[in-house]
């Protein structure tokens, strides 16, 4: 469970989000829409903690964070919890698809490697990839970066996936790749949280969507 109380923040004078309240549940997936501008992504980056806020909290997982700067044990916890994929994939360009996934759970964790390398494998076998796990980012397609990114934020077994527009960097072709990925990891009861413009992924699986605009919640549409 996510749970976020009148959650207020201004970058420059400019008010960004507007005492925003809600709980997200664990096993949904919940989508944030709207225009650009209106929060959707500075929210999910302040539920991993990757921007501070000016009022209000987050609890992620039993953690909660309060207003201003955190210490990095705090903010590891609430990473453990709640991974992140990002628009522009973020993956080591020195390191194959393989060690990419294996990465935070060998150094972060501390977990055996044999054990790393066959959950890596498993995971990148979900997401379909397993005959490229020993290729190079750049010797990936845009849709491949981003399932490998994917694989390596379910890497760590977080309560909570967060993504961030994962497909509006991506060709149509390669949006399909990516979003079939989300929705097998939907059937699997997986809890995300999709800020996207993605007509599919809204439209097939998301069980509750919430519209922002203008820092604040003007519509929030839970599924049947």
């Amino acid at each position: 469970m996510i749970a976020i109380q009148t959650l207020k923040k201004a970058f420059d004078g400019r008010t960004i989000l507007n005492g925003i309240s809600l709980e997200l549940e664990t096993g949904k997936v919940t989508t944030l829409v709207g225009p650009s501008g209106g929060g959707k992504s500075t929210l999910l980056r302040c539920i991993n903690g990757l921007e501070t806020f000016d009022a209000g909290s987050i609890e992620v997982g039993g953690i909660k964070l309060g207003p201003g700067a955190h210490d990095r044990a705090h903010l590891r916890a609430v990473r453990l919890k709640a991974g992140m994929v990002f628009q522009a994939y973020g993956l080591f360009s020195h390191m194959t698809a393989l060690k990419n996934v294996m990465e935070a759970p060998t150094h972060v964790k501390k977990l055996p490697v044999a054990e790393v390398r066959a959950r890596a494998e498993q995971l990148l076998e979900q997401v379909g990839l397993s005959h490229r796990k020993d290729a190079f980012p750049r010797e990936l397609s845009g849709g491949e970066q981003q399932r490998v990114a994917i694989a390596r934020a379910l890497a760590m077994d977080p309560e909570a996936l967060l993504l961030d527009e994962p497909t509006s960097a991506l060709d149509p072709e390669r949006k399909v790749e990516v979003v079939k990925v989300l929705r097998d990891l939907a059937k699997t009861g997986a809890t995300m949280i999709i800020v996207t413009h993605e007509v599919a992924v809204v439209r097939d699986f998301a069980d509750r969507v919430i519209t922002l605009r203008n820092g604040g919640i003007v519509d929030d549409i839970s599924s049947l």
